[in-house]
């Protein structure tokens, strides 16, 4: 294939103007907000982000290289099809539940990031533990989306793979790291402009092509392929219900979420902006869908392209940049080439940000250095923006499918994350005892259940397991819900326990070594003045640090504060501390 020239200069242009806007929405934080708050400006933005910026942004950190190229990979791929194109809705429906249940419990608290509730009251040991599992979802889901991109230029205008992923991720990193929230939000504008603009263009050139049967017809008809519609054998039923409560469950309790949750003007904006991105989800999903539909409908031997088809040659995650390389001219090509660098990068910057952001907040300056000034963390950041982006770019060439990664990447976040989330906002009561041992139990039962993308044999083999090509079995039973439900029960039964044993008498409190259920002011625990800082932000509306003695069942296991999204009266409180 050609050196495309005329490609190149395209990707050069937008790259350039992408840029731009960055470092313009970079120069703006600098106009933001007081020289001591600095850091929580480039985290939060200053907690000042509209409806309409902050819709676009929330959709955008979703609508990425992954989202694009892994919808339309599913559509296409034959025996799959619609029907296993599972992420649309399952992203849908995890933004809609986080508007309605996780959004404003977050926001009116104050939290700068997602890990600050863990750390409040599990303490700063186990905000470390669940950094890792939300670190490596951060970096699964960039490299996802990197390797997205790598494919997409290298099919469109034949330049070396490796130097496509590495220029962009520059871009991304540089805007990121100059410029916080500010320069992600308002990049992310342009961005999802362009990737709704440049798919749409491309869908009707590439539906009138002469090689394209009409995708209505192939939809439940078998012409070149089995129909794109596709479908859900009965063995499979559980297995498509456990991906898809993964995607579901799983796409709430993600930094880049929360970030903009949290940096939104007031907690109702908040779950305002998540309603608009899932419905920006859905809409933004529409075009990839066609193009799957489009490439499944196509005659390859009619194209350029030639034979075998993509699915023969192992292509099929490559499938949206070729429906534009051969099925579009080539203006239109390169016009859709520029819609799929925006969606990577759209996604890739939130990433790396938020990986970044809870490094340096929960890791460096909550657990080690309490007393940094905020010049220090910006700069901490900055370095950790720099190496995580090098880190996901590294990564980004190892999956062999773009769907497969972009699972794997909520594995952890999902099994972890999701039921210890659930705990701190809505159990009251749990503790640092619960939370260690959930976090073990869902990592044990997560990795003995096996992961083919890893060639990783299961060490328990649950009913309908079955080998595939490569010797490697493949599980039907949803053992990750049911490592995410035990998490959650397992958090729950073990701190009652040891707040029972330890308020009982039975255990003397010297053996209360992480202080979570006799010491009523333990080091461990984070003060609320050091996570909430500004002066909007009403402190005793915070969930108390200190162990509560409840008195009733029901009072027991429900965090009535969690519903009530109003300040604490004095009369409960001190109910609680007597």
């Amino acid at each position: 294939m050609p050196f495309h020239v005329e490609g190149l200069v395209a990707i050069v242009v937008f790259y350039l103007a992408i840029l731009a806007v960055g470092i313009w929405a970079a120069w703006k934080t600098k106009n933001t907000g007081s020289e001591g708050d600095r850091s929580e400006a480039i985290i939060v933005g200053g907690r000042d982000i509209g409806l309409l910026v902050g819709g676009f942004t929330m959709t955008a950190t979703w609508v990425g290289g992954g989202y694009i190229n892994g919808t339309a990979e599913a559509v296409y791929v034959p025996g799959y099809g619609l029907a296993w194109a599972q992420a649309p809705i399952g992203y849908s429906l995890s933004l809609v539940l986080g508007g309605l249940f996780f959004a404003k419990p977050m926001r009116s608290k104050g939290y700068v990031t997602m890990l600050d509730p863990f750390q409040q009251i599990y303490g700063k040991r186990m905000g470390g533990l669940l950094f890792i599992p939300a670190l490596m979802g951060e970096m699964f889901w960039a490299a996802a989306i990197f390797s997205a991109l790598g494919a997409t230029i290298s099919v469109i205008i034949d330049i070396n793979i490796n130097i496509s992923v590495i220029v962009s991720a520059l871009i991304a990193t540089m805007y990121t790291l100059v410029g916080g929230l500010y320069s992600v939000a308002y990049t992310d504008v342009v961005q999802l402009f362009c990737i709704f603009l440049g798919l749409w263009i491309s869908v009707p050139f590439a539906m009138s092509h002469p090689a394209v049967t009409d995708i209505g017809f192939t939809a439940v008809h078998q012409v070149h392929q089995a129909p794109w519609l596709g479908s859900i054998n009965s063995l499979d039923i559980y297995t498509w219900l456990d991906n898809f409560l993964l995607l579901t469950l799983g796409g709430i309790p993600w930094q880049a979420y929360f970030q903009r949750v949290l940096s939104s003007s007031s907690a109702t904006y908040a779950q305002v902006l998540s309603f608009l991105a899932a419905f920006g989800c859905l809409v933004m999903a529409l075009p990839a869908v066609l193009i799957g539909a489009i490439g499944a409908s196509t005659a390859w031997n009619q194209t350029e392209y030639g034979v075998p088809d993509p699915m023969t040659k192992k292509e099929a995650d490559m499938i949206l940049p070729i429906v534009l390389q051969y099925l579009c001219p080539v203006y239109i090509s390169f016009f859709g080439l520029g819609a799929v660098s925006a969606a990577v990068m759209s996604s890739a910057d939130s990433s790396i940000l938020s990986a970044s952001s809870m490094f340096a907040r929960n890791i460096y300056q909550l657990s080690f250095r309490q007393n940094a000034s905020d010049r220090e963390i910006v700069w901490v950041m900055r370095i950790t923006v720099f190496l995580f982006g090098a880190s996901a770019t590294a990564m980004a060439l190892l999956a062999s499918s773009v769907y497969g990664l972009w699972y794997l990447s909520s594995d952890l976040v999902y099994i972890i994350i999701f039921p210890q989330l659930l705990c701190v906002l809505f159990i009251k009561g749990t503790n640092t005892y619960g939370a260690i041992a959930g976090y073990l139990f869902g990592l044990v039962l997560r990795i003995t259940g096996g992961e083919p993308y890893l060639y990783l044999q299961p060490l328990i083999y649950y009913p309908g397991c079955y080998p595939d090509e490569n010797n490697i079995y493949i599980q039907r039973f949803p053992f990750k819900t049911l490592a995410m439900l035990t998490s959650f029960f397992t958090n729950i039964i073990v701190s009652y326990i040891a707040k029972y044993l330890f308020e009982s008498g039975t255990l003397p409190p010297k053996l209360d070594f992480l202080d979570a259920v006799v010491a009523r002011y333990s080091r461990e625990h984070m003060d609320k003045a050091t996570l909430v800082k500004s002066d909007n932000i009403v402190l005793n509306e915070l969930a108390p640090v200190n162990p509560r003695h409840s008195l009733t069942l029901s009072s027991t296991f429900t965090n009535k504060e969690a519903f009530n999204y109003v300040d604490s009266s004095p009369e409960l409180s001190n109910t609680e501390d007597n």
